[in-house]
């Protein structure tokens, strides 16, 4: 007969390992575990810079000292500024055109490689990804050397006979930033275009043709419905980075060129005012999300209206 110690060892609790937890439970913490890194490293690499960026867009510079007050002294001046609304509205209006000129050059290469490019997909992809192994700085000098006054296609026009002087508009202007971001961010355009035509079921088209449709038809009624995801993800992929670059307005822009992040760049550096630049890029950033945004609302509510 068991004596009174060990009837209470007997009723003590078990000792509870991992591999006791329910199974539900063991998947749950796998994949906390899994996501963890990831997490710690966008909380530490994106969210915090974009904390203190919104934090140092409170304080004000007063010459070489930072006044620490919080204040929204700069985002009165961001608003009501006149230039700083140019900068903004012209940045959107370039980050515009180029994604509208991206995407209407890109769909066509990726409904031809999704479609017609049968074993020879790989070898286009590679083709098309063949910008990406050039540094980014250097085709913004190549496409400076096309478009120069004694560039390629001045010195060809005039060769020709078909100009008698270079044409001055193609460099130092909006259309330059234009041309140079469009070709730039072409890859980016595509791919997400051809994944989803690649997705797309042949069935559909096979019994679209059987309901006697013509391939305008076809295309018009279940390719480009279909393939609408992709050019959504495409024009997001596009526009939005381009409205923050700085580098191809300022070597390709000019005067007629520059965009917002040039003058952001232009406070945290000769300006000295960090803070000023601080609250130019997050009211930046405020109207590039609510556009991207509102266009994800509205292609959605189209895409439903017209199922």
């Amino acid at each position: 007969m068991a004596n009174s110690s060990e009837i209470s060892y007997l009723q003590q609790p078990a000792k509870r390992t991992f591999w006791s937890i329910p199974k539900a439970y063991q998947d749950s913490a796998r994949g906390y575990f899994l996501i963890s890194p990831p997490l710690l490293y966008s909380l530490v690499m994106l969210a915090a810079p974009l904390v203190l960026v919104v934090l140092l867009s409170l304080w004000t510079q007063n010459y070489l000292e930072l006044d620490r007050t919080i204040t929204l002294k700069n985002y009165v001046e961001a608003v009501t500024e006149p230039l700083y609304g140019l900068l903004i509205s012209r940045s959107l209006m370039i980050s515009g055109m180029v994604t509208l000129a991206t995407v209407i050059l890109a769909y066509p290469i990726a409904y031809y490689v999704a479609m017609f490019g049968g074993k020879r997909k790989s070898m286009w992809l590679l083709l098309i990804t063949i910008p990406f192994w050039t540094s980014y700085l250097i085709r913004i000098f190549l496409w400076k050397v096309i478009l120069g006054y004694n560039g390629v296609i001045n010195g060809s026009l005039m060769g020709l006979g078909l100009i008698e002087e270079p044409l001055t508009f193609i460099l130092y202007n909006a259309n330059a930033v234009v041309l140079t971001l469009a070709h730039a961010w072409a890859p980016f355009a595509i791919l997400p275009i051809y994944v989803s035509l690649s997705r797309i079921d042949k069935s559909l088209l096979e019994a679209a043709r059987d309901l006697s449709d013509n391939a305008f038809q076809r295309f018009f009624r279940v390719t480009l419905p279909l393939s609408m995801p992709g050019v959504v993800a495409a024009c997001l992929i596009v526009f939005i980075p381009t409205v923050g670059d700085y580098v191809t307005p300022k070597l390709l822009g000019g005067t007629d060129g520059l965009m917002i992040a040039n003058m952001i760049q232009i406070q945290f550096g000769k300006a000295n005012n960090a803070p000023l630049g601080s609250a130019l890029a997050v009211v930046a950033m405020f109207i590039v999300a609510a556009i991207s945004i509102s266009f994800v609302l509205l292609t959605r509510r189209f895409l439903k209206t017209k199922g």
